[in-house]
């Protein structure tokens, strides 16, 4: 029997277990009040229920997946090698030898996702699945199909969805539920009576700051810049009244509709115009925020960019934008205000605080989070120059102008940090999610953000076992006070929300029924490697078709005779500018005497790139006259699925014929062929090759570096660099 070590479960958190004993269940609670102590309590039931059986514990990434592996560990009598962690950089022939011994798995859902297709592991066996940070789980993201699935499959079913901060209106809340296949929802505040005595007192503090004068007068400029653009697309027709801001999302709206009505053959000059000058009014936009919510030296950086990309490109919203009067007089201010150390008011705001409650308190701990990775690093420089400040920067992966932490450096700094070797940490949005950070004292918002999930989670970094202070830096009369106040509406609409649905909502929960005991597959569709990330493979599985995934010539394959390739709207208008298409009809045409192309997509085929319909047109023809492969279009890839099935049930017996199967590699785009090249290289993966070139920008810039420099790039160690320039460097020698 399991039981629990070095953990006293709180009232309200055995209050929830018997919830789900019975119904799957949405836990929500705040940030650092033990959600997942109270998943570690309904696992462990559940494992001792039933013997036999596993927990698999989902959460999005790897540091995460690491601190609940440990968490289970240390606080049941579970062995160390019976909760195993599962992501990428775990070999999936090791994964499933782990699979079999192991009591509980953690796991990101994409490494799940991918055994699963892939036939390594079965999710029969599984009676709680744990989904982490459950407000994800809509759309595509795989929560949902991996709960689908999951519900379909599992012998004894029981879904556990926890999150901080699902969503601000009931839509939003009730997809969630509705994706998890939730049926109860147990909602905790911190005000509630069975979690007050746990909750420390949290102060929340709005400090206000103005815009000095320079800087106003830089704003004048870019909002004069923006004005002048919006009053030429009104005076066009192409968008109404001016007396509300024009957003960013609607402007983007606005380009879609130009780009239709271009295709479909309107020749209207004003049109063309429209498109550059609204890409114009977004770059401007941006820069403007920049300004209010960052600062001269962050604005400085991207009018850089904007004029250092006009040099280079044909692109005329670029051009345009940078010979701009009112947008050259903003960027010769900004640098100016640079050399005159003119800084945005908050980071002088920023540092008088830093300042004294570093003085008042040599053990303070404090996380400031900043959107901007630029930002970030700029005021982790400056914080650093104060006597007592030991600032570190806490950035994500995705390595951008050379800012980035791998996964194992991020945990490194989490251990200095709760050692007091740091004591401010200046994070991005990778500070704001589930990681198990330290006790903080207090948490600054350089900037309001406009999410009510986003603030919740920042606000949680503070006041879990001592009293903590949320600081909120405001530019007044600036994007701050709109983005600050839609936050707090949004989360005060959320409690009301959650309360509704817990008072007077009974939620529409699933009912199991005879579909989840599948009959065997009738038949067998084979599919190329690279298709099993579309979205094909998963809805396959669910319709209740064998796959089988292998290197392919085209798409798919049902039998000797029928070869079909799929395309979206996009692929498709992607693959006639790059050239790809041809060579794929050429292969699908030699390898199947019955071949099929599959258009999948609700877009207009003329709208999604800026190609002349009498291209688009010229190569439908093309394909269906000149090769005589016919076209079939889908409106999306549940229809595709089920047009995959009929020709399936219609081609293949109720036993699959043998034939043999047109093994091969498909035409590879330009980005595939540059990633194989470099994956040919000693020691170099998928994964590696993408971070090299993203780095280093080409296949010559990579051959071409020297081992300093290849170092430089995250995972190539000193060995690594060796090797890659021994096999490039030393002379070929024949036999």
């Amino acid at each position: 029997m399991i039981t629990l070590k070095n953990f006293q479960p709180r009232a309200y958190q055995e209050s929830i277990q018997q919830t789900a004993k019975k119904y799957n269940t949405l836990i929500i609670l705040p940030t650092g009040l033990g959600k997942t102590k109270t998943a570690l309590l309904i696992s462990i039931e559940r494992l001792n229920l039933y013997p036999q059986s596993k927990t698999l514990f989902l959460t999005p990434t790897k540091p995460l997946a690491e601190q609940i592996q440990q968490e289970f560990q240390e606080s049941s009598s579970l062995l160390k090698e019976e909760v195993v962690l599962f992501t990428g950089s775990v070999s999936p022939e090791t994964r499933e030898k782990l699979w079999a011994k192991a009591k509980v798995i953690v796991s990101t859902p994409q490494t799940i996702s991918n055994d699963i297709i892939n036939k390594r592991i079965n999710v029969e066996e599984v009676s709680c699945l744990v989904v982490d940070e459950a407000h994800r789980g809509t759309g595509n993201y795989d929560y949902v199909w991996l709960a689908k699935h999951y519900y379909q499959t599992a012998t004894y079913p029981r879904i556990i969805g926890l999150t901080a901060s699902p969503g601000s209106d009931q839509v939003t809340i009730k997809a969630i539920c509705q994706s998890l296949f939730i049926e109860e929802i147990e909602v905790r505040s911190k005000t509630d009576s069975d979690v007050s005595p746990y909750v420390q007192e949290t102060e929340v503090e709005l400090v206000k700051v103005e815009l000095p004068e320079k800087l106003l007068k830089i704003k004048k400029f870019l909002d004069s810049c923006i004005k002048d653009k919006l009053e030429q697309l009104k005076s066009w027709g192409l968008i109404g009244s001016l007396q509300e801001a024009v957003s960013k999302k609607q402007l983007l709206l606005l380009q879609k509709s130009i780009q239709f009505k271009l295709s479909h053959g309107e020749k209207d000059i004003r049109l063309w115009q429209g498109i550059s000058i609204t890409a114009e009014t977004i770059k401007a936009q941006h820069a403007l925020e920049l300004l209010e919510t960052q600062g001269p030296e962050s604005l400085y950086k991207y009018t850089s960019r904007i004029y250092e990309e006009a040099e280079k490109t044909k692109t005329k919203a670029v051009k345009n934008l940078a010979k701009d009067l009112n947008f050259k007089s903003a960027h010769i201010l900004a640098e100016s205000s640079i050399k005159e150390k003119i800084e945005h008011p908050k980071l002088i705001k920023l540092k008088e605080i830093i300042q004294e409650e570093v003085k008042k308190n040599k053990e303070v701990k404090i996380i400031i989070f900043n959107q901007y990775r630029d930002s970030a690093a700029l005021i982790e420089k400056q914080l650093n120059v104060i006597p007592d400040v030991r600032a570190k920067l806490f950035v994500g992966q995705t390595k951008k102008e050379g800012i980035g932490l791998s996964q194992k450096e991020q945990a490194e700094i989490l251990k200095l940090f709760g050692e007091y070797h740091y004591n401010v940490l200046v994070a991005t949005s990778i500070g704001e999610e589930g990681l198990d950070i330290a006790e903080v004292n207090i948490v600054i918002f350089f900037e309001p953000v406009p999410s009510a999930i986003r603030t919740i989670q920042r606000k949680g970094r503070v006041g879990r076992q001592t009293k903590g202070r949320v600081i909120i830096l405001m530019t007044q009369k600036t994007r701050d006070e709109a983005y600050h106040w839609v936050a707090f509406n949004k989360e005060k609409k959320m409690h009301q929300t959650l309360k509704t649905l817990k008072e007077k909502i009974k939620l529409e929960s699933y009912t199991p029924t005879l579909d989840r005991f599948l009959k065997e597959p009738k038949v067998t569709i084979y599919i190329d490697s690279r298709e099993k990330d579309s979205g094909i493979a998963k809805e396959l599985i669910d319709q209740n078709v064998n796959i089988e995934t292998k290197n392919l010539i085209t798409d798919f394959v049902i039998s000797d005779e029928i070869g079909i390739e799929r395309k979206t709207v996009q692929d498709f208008a992607d693959s006639i500018v790059d050239g790809r298409l041809l060579d794929q009809l050429k292969e699908l045409k030699q390898n199947f005497p019955r071949p099929l192309i599959i258009l999948e997509g609700d877009e207009d085929i003329y709208s999604v790139r800026k190609i002349h319909a009498h291209a688009i047109q010229g190569m439908l023809a093309t394909i269906t006259l000149s090769y005589g492969i016919p076209i079939i279009s889908t409106k999306n890839t549940k229809e595709t699925v089920s047009l995959l099935k009929v020709i399936a049930n219609r081609f293949q017996t109720t036993k699959p014929r043998e034939f043999t199967l047109r093994t091969g590699v498909k035409p590879l785009t330009l980005k595939e062929q540059q990633e194989f090249i470099i994956e040919s290289l000693p020691g170099i993966g998928p994964s590696l090759a993408k971070s090299l070139l993203e780095s280093l920008k080409s296949v010559s810039n990579i051959i071409n570096s020297p081992e300093e420099v290849l170092q430089q790039v995250e995972k190539v160690g000193p060995k690594k660099a060796k090797e890659i320039r021994r096999v490039i460097d030393e002379e070929y020698k024949n036999g």
